[in-house]
């Protein structure tokens, strides 16, 4: 898995070629963890994470500190990939040891404030340098106009408004079209209304100067808070939705998404009938059987050991409810792929390892070590993820990413039927990641869906679906 210069292939499983060993409680850091080759401190590295993250969940903190203690001798944020990885997962072991003590940790906090706007920064540093997300938006504007061919009106409901350079694309795409640029409303949806009054002001421009009609409706909320009733779906329009690393959040228990009924699969067909003139009695029948009530099946936390409970979430299930009561043309949907919403806690230390690991091997492809772009995007983004997933449980993790099969199955369970994604879009794709002269990236077709991998890790999915009865 890990190469010569400490970097990592993430291609094979170094856990099982590392023997499983106790810490002695008098054990304290020797010499010679200095000398070890780049290869050889990986390696300990990462026994030293699984063996302290075995002793975080039995409750021997005692032994946890010490492996913690030899992890400062060996890690480190500007070291090579593994060096660099393991200071963030430990420093995430030690943020879940401290919350057992919840004095402790919110004086350790006390200070501390999240700026949203550096977070925003870092996200473009993200988009900029590395091109997962460039990817995703290429393929989704593409199903976008495709399943929008002929259409006179179209609506796009951007769940997470903050980059507004996919939908100038987006803009420039549909004012081109043969048959003419049809009238577009974008409703962007972010917590920040200064962030969205920036989007309206640069997709207006971009709208004007091409003669494109033009409507922005900024929606100022948190995605667990959006009132569905806020998005003005009018008869007429041609639905688009597109959510960016967004539905994740919504997989943890005990956020009551508000609307002015209980967020249950019946008021969603509710919704639906009131803009559906008549729908007969056997449609209605596979409805309730198929894609409503058996798509709804409230549960707890996700675990790999339980599919059907991992699967469905009240949350998740409620909101794809609703947006599947405005009948969606297309609704394009970017996750990472990768198993991190299990409930034990060395489930997610394994899967986010390798996961994490390919993340920071595309980074040193593409920045120095040294870079201060690229420490910001490993300390403020992905360490900040990596905390969520290995420190945080309950309604605080949010971060609780799943394979693209689960997805598949909660679309599908929901009322939901994929659309294919096109040659075309994959050629597009495929010519993006040739752009960036490294042979690292890859794409690949996955039952009519596309992963985007780091080697032959698969680190994000872009999937598209539509309304279905």
């Amino acid at each position: 898995m890990f190469q010569e210069d400490g970097s990592s292939s993430v291609t094979s499983s170094p856990l099982q070629m590392f023997p499983m060993m106790s810490l002695s409680p008098g054990m304290s850091p020797y010499p010679w963890l200095k000398e070890l080759k780049p290869e050889e401190r990986g390696l300990y590295l990462i026994h030293l994470l699984v063996t302290c993250a075995n002793h975080v969940a039995s409750g021997s903190l005692e032994n946890a500190n010490i492996a913690l203690d030899q992890i400062s001798h060996l890690a480190s944020p500007d070291g090579d990939t593994m060096q660099r990885i393991a200071s963030y997962f430990s420093e995430a072991l030690a943020d879940r040891i401290l919350r057992s003590w919840p004095g402790v940790y919110k004086a350790f906090h006390s200070t501390k404030i999240s700026i949203v706007s550096e977070e925003i920064l870092v996200k473009k540093m993200f988009f900029e340098f590395l091109p997962f997300m460039k990817v995703a938006f290429v393929i989704s504007n593409q199903a976008i106009i495709e399943a929008m061919e002929g259409e006179k009106m179209v609506h796009v409901i951007d769940l997470n408004a903050t980059e507004p350079g996919q939908w100038c694309a987006l803009i420039r795409d549909l004012s081109a079209r043969p048959e003419g640029p049809p009238h577009l409303k974008i409703t962007g949806i972010h917590q920040q209304k200064e962030v969205l009054e920036q989007m309206a002001h640069v997709l207006t421009e971009e709208a004007e100067k091409l003669d494109l009609p033009f409507q922005f409706n900024p929606i100022v909320s948190k995605l667990e808070n959006l009132d569905i009733e806020k998005l003005r779906v009018k008869t007429g329009e041609a639905l688009a939705i597109s959510s960016i690393l967004q539905l994740h959040s919504l997989l943890s228990s005990g956020n009551d998404l508000r609307k002015k009924s209980p967020p249950t699969p019946m008021n969603a067909l509710n919704l639906h009938l009131q803009r559906v003139a008549q729908l007969n009695r056997n449609t209605l029948g596979e409805l309730l059987e198929k894609d409503i009530v058996n798509g709804f099946s409230p549960s707890n936390d996700s675990t790999s050991s339980s599919p059907l409970s991992s699967v469905h979430s009240p949350n998740i299930d409620s909101f794809l409810s609703a947006l599947w009561s405005l009948s969606p043309k297309v609704m394009v949907v970017t996750e990472q792929d990768s198993d991190h919403n299990g409930k034990n806690l060395m489930e997610r230390l394994s899967e986010s390892l390798y996961f994490y690991a390919a993340l920071f091997d595309s980074l040193e492809s593409a920045l120095p070590r040294a870079s201060l772009e690229r420490f910001k995007m490993e300390k403020m983004l992905l360490g900040e993820e990596i905390k969520n997933i290995i420190a945080c449980e309950g309604v605080e993790r949010k971060e609780r990413h799943e394979k693209l099969e689960k997805w598949s199955q909660r679309f599908d369970s929901t009322g939901f039927a994929n659309v294919p994604l096109s040659y075309y879009a994959m050629l597009q794709a495929k010519r993006l990641l040739q752009s960036c002269n490294c042979d690292g990236y890859k794409i690949k077709e996955e039952n009519g869906c596309v992963v985007i991998c780091w080697q032959d890790r698969p680190l994000f999915s872009v999937s598209a679906w539509r309304f279905r009865r």
